[in-house]
């Protein structure tokens, strides 16, 4: 990335504004950052493996303090031009490689005095071999799954001048946050899961898997309905700039519908992890792809950015309604039916109730912190609604159901 830089900036973006100066020095700081956060991504595992999860938990927030707070004021004070924002990006990367390995020497088994591990390829290999198919899997599947979350970026950034791809950029960052409430969970389910698999619980496992559906759910239902129905009052008391508001909407409507989506349909993988087989989430993935890759460079190059985000829910819906039935199948039988109903349709049905009524019923004051205030209204109401959809079908025993 680095050695590419200045081709990136003069042959692959289009650059109209900005000098291509300042896009190659851009690109060259991103370029350590990424080995640094990819190092980082080592130390994390070390640590969430060994379930220090509150500790993992309070780091990570500093660390996005750090990057999407702290970075404020250098803006203001030092300089607001690229290469101040990736060189400060770049300082947080180190920090937090750092913080990551130092906790993760801390928690490993400490040596005998006198005692070292040495060095050889037989010693490097020993441990791995047992796991050596299942890590190569989900190393592929990561990959994989790069491919699938980041091919809009790349067609559409070859595609669209650099303004309109950062209204792109604007909007599936904003989208993000439909992950990043629900991601979390991730972390601390997989480690439990894994563990009482390998104490063959499969009540407790199942148990705890619906569990954490239902949890994930109640959060990740009302953010994506938040984003996609007020998905332009969102933007504009974020940015303050009603044109970048404008335009980036259609595209966090539909990226805001398809990340909720995605966070449900996670499941399925949480669930082969535990197992020990991803031959199933492999073969999804790739199908997926064919799937979504067509579907998105010809949606973009007819529609542009809006054809992206239609491609996109398009190809998760289709991937939630045909591939996760056919997983849970496989894996425990007469699950899905009891998920999809019990653990899910509750919270689906209460929400999109709230959010059609809601978006019937609002109206706008002009003032953004008005606006503000009636989307955390909004936000609260629809995650409500969830929670007392989630809790009502829950209860339907009462009425000689069985969830």
């Amino acid at each position: 990335m680095f050695l590419g830089a200045g081709l990136i900036s003069n042959q692959w973006l289009q650059v109209k504004n900005l000098p291509l100066a300042q896009v190659q020095v851009a690109l060259e700081l991103m370029a350590p950052g990424v080995a640094l956060r990819w190092m980082s991504g080592l130390y994390r595992g070390c640590i969430s493996g060994s379930e220090r999860l509150v500790w993992l938990g309070g780091f990570n927030a500093f660390v996005a303090t750090l990057r999407f707070v702290g970075v404020l004021p250098v803006l203001i004070w030092v300089g607001h031009s690229p290469a101040v924002f990736f060189s400060y990006q770049l300082l947080v990367a180190l920090i937090e490689l750092v913080g990551l390995a130092s906790k993760a020497y801390s928690v490993f088994p400490t040596l005998p005095r006198g005692t070292s591990l040495g060095w050889s390829l037989a010693l490097l290999f020993a441990p791995v071999k047992p796991i050596l198919k299942f890590s190569l899997t989900i190393a592929f599947t990561s990959s994989v799954w790069v491919l699938v979350t980041q091919t809009d970026k790349l067609a559409l950034s070859k595609l669209l001048p650099l303004a309109d791809y950062g209204y792109f950029t604007l909007a599936v960052l904003a989208a993000s946050g439909v992950l990043m409430i629900s991601g979390p969970v991730s972390g601390a389910l997989m480690p439990r899961m894994a563990r009482l698999q390998a104490e063959n619980d499969e009540e407790g496992l199942i148990a705890l898997y619906r569990k954490a559906t239902q949890m994930v759910a109640a959060i990740a239902i009302p953010a994506s309905l938040t984003l996609a129905l007020f998905a332009e009052q969102v933007l504009w008391v974020w940015t303050g700039d009603a044109r970048a508001a404008t335009h980036a909407a259609p595209i966090l409507s539909l990226y805001a519908l398809g990340n909720g989506f995605l966070a449900i349909s996670a499941f399925p993988y949480y669930l082969q992890f535990a197992k020990g087989d991803l031959k199933l989430h492999l073969i999804g993935n790739l199908l997926f792809i064919l799937l979504l890759i067509p579907s998105l460079l010809w949606a973009t190059w007819e529609f542009g950015a809006t054809g992206a985000g239609y491609a996109w829910v398009a190809a998760n819906v289709a991937y939630f309604f045909i591939w996760v039935p056919f997983v849970h199948r496989r894996f425990v039988k007469g699950l899905h039916h009891r998920w999809l109903i019990f653990d899910l349709g509750g919270t689906l049905v209460f929400g999109c109730a709230a959010a059609a009524l809601l978006g019937k019923f609002s109206n706008w004051p002009a003032n953004r912190s008005e606006v503000a205030l009636l989307l955390l209204a909004g936000g609260l109401i629809l995650l409500g609604s969830c929670v007392v959809g989630s809790r009502f079908v829950l209860s339907s025993k009462k009425f000689g159901l069985r969830p």
